[in-house]
């Protein structure tokens, strides 16, 4: 079952790149005591999560944060290398770029989306998420392929 709004974030290890190569970034590292917004995208480096969803997140993250967000968490089940080199890429050093590389949190979030046509194996729907001390406050989970709901711009909204 899909993780709902009112429900606390499932604990799980993803990995974010460090000064010695990946390490370990828990759940409660993340969200414990903190207000956070999380997008999570099908795959770095593919069009619409480069071309919009990302970008979006890299544009606005000064007015998210002054919304009084601790953090911004990018999410996708790749590897921390790839996470890391996508962030670079989109300028986006004001953000997490968490990697879920055996989508541990995705299957505890229950947001799982099956690309194993298109040769991307299990990855994660497409949404976006506001947390407080680890309890989800709003969660906005995208229709098939669309990308309406979980946009930098709709969080402002939001917040």
């Amino acid at each position: 079952m899909a993780a709902q709004v009112g429900d606390k974030v499932p604990s799980a290890t993803m990995k974010v790149m460090g000064e010695k190569g990946p390490q370990d970034l828990t759940t409660e590292d993340v969200f414990a005591g903190k207000k956070v917004v999380m997008f999570a995208l099908p795959g770095a480096f593919t069009p619409t999560c480069s071309a919009a969803h990302l970008p979006g997140f890299v544009v606005n993250a000064d007015k998210i944060q002054a919304k009084g967000v601790d953090s911004i968490v990018c999410l996708s089940v790749n590897d921390a290398f790839v996470m890391d080199a996508w962030g670079k890429q989109k300028n986006a050093e004001a953000l997490v770029m968490a990697a879920d590389g055996n989508g541990d949190f995705t299957k505890a979030m229950g947001l799982e989306l099956d690309g194993s046509g298109f040769g991307l194996g299990t990855r994660s729907q497409r949404y976006s998420l506001v947390a407080e001390d680890g309890v989800i406050t709003s969660l906005n989970v995208e229709s098939g392929a669309s990308f309406e709901v979980s946009s930098a711009d709709k969080i402002l909204e939001i917040l």
